[in-house]
């Protein structure tokens, strides 16, 4: 399975499946096209594999998955990796699909913003609730430090190492990374605009714990500045209830949550309501033949945002985009199971 990030190939890429999200949904949805014979590329939006799992609660835990009694989200996310490898699905990472055309035989031209283009017999939306990015801080001076001083995520928490680290938000994200850093920055301050925090009673109570031994520092104020001479960052201004504070800071990891938004995805003609798909709840088709939508972004009649219904919804999607990849061919189902080929794909991986 090859994982890419920014590279872009020369000429349009032809396959049967075009999934559009690479979280949990979008993940599964790989293997069940394998399973049922189609291929398949994966595009996502974000930097990494996970979704909305990975960016908001990878070391939570998750317990509705059957048979899976207690696992991570960043744990589930490695067994459907895994689970997918004997597919050798391509995963196309950062990248946005931005325009589709339905060409006269039928099949999809799809370009994303890197001016990749797919060939494809059908488009499974698993884009949860739309295209995440991170809200940023809102300050003028902010661009020209962003990747280098000011981060909205930790892909290497080795890159803070010995640094002087502010975090700054009240969710689960900040205080776990927060918690995680104070063993390897220098010095790491929590800095949220109220001592009510959006994170689990657990978190919050370690948290709480940590600064009274002093191993991390807890600030209630916004951030209001950034003091960056010759674009090194020294220090960050906390405006507060009576005044201002200035703490130093060698880098500043904001962790505000994410803002969903479907992107171009709703100029696409869709139906839809409050920004979700509306699908046939048979096959999970949208009111354009030829484009499924499953998980979070599908809207129908007692939906339930559970990752388990998105695993059935897309299971189900991938029986009728066969019917459009190939048309003149009757898919005959077979169980797991007895399934051969799936055996001896799974087999040769494996070793």
């Amino acid at each position: 399975m090859s994982v890419e990030v920014n590279g872009v190939a020369s000429g349009p890429l032809r396959t049967d499946v075009l999934i559009v999200g690479a979280g949990p949904v979008g993940l599964f949805a790989a293997f069940e096209a394998g399973v049922v014979g189609l291929s398949c590329h994966i595009v996502d939006g974000l930097p990494r594999v996970g979704g909305q799992c990975i960016e908001l609660y990878p070391d939570k835990p998750i317990y509705d998955i059957p048979a899976i009694p207690s696992c991570t989200a960043r744990e589930l996310v490695e067994r459907l990796m895994e689970q997918i490898r004997p597919f050798d699905v391509p995963v196309h990472l950062d990248e946005r699909v931005e325009t589709i055309e339905q060409r006269e035989d039928r099949r999809w031209t799809v370009t994303t913003h890197r001016g990749r283009v797919f060939d494809v017999a059908a488009i499974l939306l698993a884009a949860g609730n739309g295209a995440f990015v991170p809200q940023r801080l809102a300050l003028d001076e902010v661009a020209p430090l962003e990747g280098r001083h000011v981060h909205y995520s930790v892909p290497d928490i080795a890159k803070f190492a010995g640094r002087s680290v502010i975090v700054a938000g009240g969710g689960d994200s900040a205080l776990d990374w927060a918690l995680a850093l104070r063993g390897v920055a220098r010095r790491v301050t929590l800095v949220h605009r109220r001592n009510g925090f959006s994170a689990a009673v657990a978190s919050v109570e370690q948290m709480k714990r940590a600064v009274e031994a002093g191993e991390m520092d807890f600030m209630v104020g916004a951030i209001g500045a950034l003091n960056a001479p010759g674009g090194t960052l020294e220090s960050v201004e906390v405006k507060q209830i009576g005044g201002t504070a200035q703490l130093e800071a060698e880098h500043v990891i904001a962790l505000y949550g994410l803002v969903a938004d479907l992107g171009p995805i709703a100029n696409w003609g869709i139906e839809g309501v409050a920004g979700k798909l509306t699908v046939d709840t048979s096959n999970y088709e949208t009111s354009r033949p030829g484009i499924f939508a499953v998980g979070d972004v599908a809207n129908y009649p007692n939906k339930q945002k559970l990752i388990l219904s998105g695993f059935h919804e897309a299971s189900l999607a991938l029986r009728k985009a066969y019917t459009y990849a190939y048309p003149d061919k009757k898919r005959v189902h077979v169980h797991s199971s007895y399934d051969t080929k799936l055996a001896e794909k799974v087999a040769a991986t494996a070793t």
